[in-house]
């Protein structure tokens, strides 16, 4: 087999660690477990950042190691959305609005993906990873007691991000897998030799 075609590699193997650290952040977060949630979450938002570069640096950056990211992108942001409602219902209540928004941008692109394509997508747009960059260290900060505005600032950044995916997939003719950005889906469909 293909060494770029392997699907047990480092990169692969921390994606599967991320898809089980969800399950396990909603135990954690059952016991009431809030600073160790909160450790956590943090591994799991520092295993997202390093595994992309080392899929890229290492040459395993497959197909099926893209829909296992976002597989487990999906697992964590869905374990913290639980987590937070039960680990702090009091900020959850005040924070609703926000925090609505937030869970809207992580279901509708894939579902908007699921009922065109029959599949998940896993776009990895820029504006996705500025999303989680900006919303990580903002929801920490906001359910460890800090201020609620990064949390508000990142929850339009993840609104933009979720708009581009859902604009992606209404305007691809088939799923694809690292559409970094829409314009680039633009100029395919304007100049589709040189794409």
């Amino acid at each position: 087999m293909d060494r770029n075609q392997q699907t047990v590699n480092l990169p692969n193997l921390l994606s599967v660690l991320r898809l089980c650290l969800g399950p396990v952040l909603i135990a954690i977060a059952y016991l009431d477990q809030a600073m160790v949630f909160i450790v956590v979450l943090i591994f799991a938002f520092f295993l997202d950042l390093v595994d992309g570069p080392i899929a890229r640096m290492s040459g395993h950056v497959t197909e099926a190691g893209s829909r296992m990211d976002s597989y487990a992108d999906f697992s964590i942001y869905i374990a913290f959305l639980i987590g937070a409602v039960w680990l702090w219902p009091a900020v959850v209540q005040r924070e609703l609005i926000y925090i609505t928004l937030v869970a809207a941008s992580i279901m509708l692109p894939p579902l908007v993906g699921l009922v065109k394509f029959h599949k998940a997508t896993s776009y990895h747009t820029w504006l996705v990873k500025l999303a989680t960059v900006c919303m990580a260290p903002a929801a920490i900060v906001l359910f460890i007691g800090g201020s609620a505005w990064p949390f508000h600032a990142a929850t339009v950044i993840c609104l933009l991000a979720a708009l581009e995916e859902i604009i992606i997939t209404l305007l691809l003719p088939e799923p694809q897998s690292d559409v970094k950005h829409l314009l680039k889906v633009l100029k395919s469909r304007r100049d589709p030799e040189n794409s």
